[in-house]
């Protein structure tokens, strides 16, 4: 293992549940029916990759995705700064131990760049991470490997040598496309998600031991 890649909602915060609560104000200031599959299907995939394919199956032109997103952003920032965000039990004590073993870490993540640096300063990470890319860097999103193949590239690590942590299941496809190591844990909040393609699933983060990962990969 040459080094480790974190995704960061629903990995390193517990933000699945806050998310899902902006995204269903967006859906309701908009006046836009809301799907019953539509959280666990998009789960890990930027917001507005779900309101342009909901608008689309509803045949709605009056409003954009652009729109929905905008507002949901902003008030997941309300509900953030409300503190209503809290850390994954286990994350940042495993973070920690990475970056006392020396291991090189990078943070991939679909959310914007505002929430990464809100997360960072609310939690104490702005030195844990040597590289962060972002969804919005991005042309396409998770499951598309190009934003773990990027932070591999920006780290000088080969693929191959990298572990990737997700929790649903379009970021263990898109670690898996980029020739990675996939560990999944298993949040409750992120709804009902297939990590069979990941090379190991845990239910608790605490449950990861740095000496483990490094003889198993």
């Amino acid at each position: 293992m040459q080094a480790f890649i974190f995704d960061m909602d629903g990995v390193i915060i517990d933000s699945e549940p806050v998310h899902i609560r902006a995204k269903k104000d967006a859906f309701a200031h908009f006046g836009v029916p809301i799907p019953a599959d539509a959280f666990d299907a998009f789960a890990g995939q930027p917001a507005i990759a779900m309101f342009q394919t909901v608008l689309e199956r509803q045949k709605r032109t009056v409003v954009r995705p652009e729109d929905l997103a905008a507002y949901k952003h902003a008030r997941y920032r309300e509900l953030f700064a409300a503190g209503e965000v809290e850390a994954v039990p286990g994350s940042l004590a495993f973070i920690a131990s990475l970056r006392r073993a020396g291991i090189p870490l990078a943070l991939a993540t679909s959310s914007h760049w505002q929430a990464i640096r809100a997360t960072q300063e609310k939690f104490h990470l702005e030195d844990a991470f040597s590289v962060i890319v972002a969804g919005e860097d991005l042309p396409k999103s998770k499951p598309d490997p190009a934003i773990y193949r990027m932070a591999a590239e920006k780290l000088g690590a080969a693929p191959a040598a990298c572990v990737v942590l997700e929790d649903t299941n379009a970021g263990v496809r898109a670690a898996k496309g980029a020739g990675m190591h996939c560990i999944a844990y298993r949040n409750p909040h992120s709804g009902r998600q297939d990590l069979s393609m990941a090379d190991l699933v845990v239910d608790r983060i605490a449950d990861l031991h740095v000496e483990e990962i490094q003889r198993r990969f």
